[in-house]
């Protein structure tokens, strides 16, 4: 089976197939660990995350129609509970060290100094860059880092464009959302 037919899948997880759902979860949760990961620098916040999209994805089987990719309906699920993430906590900048799912990948010489020091190196780098980039930008390099397309980015982050407009557009008239009550 390759990427296209995820739609498929899907469509038949919702008729009972949970093979097919196990292939739509073995296809994606690699990619979509690290987005999260990489969104939230914190492995306990990125699992509960985690968890949450795939309970989103079976809990809306029923009612996925196939508008869009299947890709695209993940991470734009993703990236709102990513964005619901923040409401709750205030906190969009968690920092748990170095001890994040980077130093778990397995390697030959993963054990060396030198190589763990180019590592933890490399690392640090790709942080700094990645926390100096303005949050929509950040956003949407995860996402295309994450394997989406253009086309499936643009989706995605128009919506979340048209939903800050949207906040702001509510703050401006000084309605209080209840999540900040």
């Amino acid at each position: 089976m390759t990427q296209d037919d995820d739609g498929e899948l899907m469509l038949r997880y919702a008729r009972g197939d949970l093979r097919a759902f196990e292939t739509l979860y073995r296809r994606h949760r690699g990619a979509l660990y690290r987005y999260l990961t990489r969104h939230t620098r914190n492995p306990e916040t990125a699992n509960d995350l985690f968890q949450e999209v795939w309970s989103k994805i079976i809990a809306s089987r029923e009612r996925y129609e196939p508008r869009a990719q299947f890709r695209t309906f993940l991470y734009r699920i993703a990236h709102n509970c990513f964005i619901d993430y923040c409401r709750r906590s205030c906190v969009r900048n968690e920092s748990n060290g170095e001890d994040g799912w980077e130093s778990a990948l397995p390697g030959s010489d993963q054990d060396r100094p030198d190589t763990r020091a180019e590592q933890a190196q490399m690392t640090a780098r790709y942080r700094a860059a990645l926390a100096a980039l303005p949050a929509e930008q950040r956003d949407v390099f995860l996402l295309y880092e994450s394997g989406l397309s253009l086309d499936e980015i643009a989706t995605i982050s128009a919506v979340a464009w048209k939903l800050r407009r949207a906040a702001s557009a509510m703050l401006s008239l000084s309605y209080v959302p209840p999540w900040r009550r």
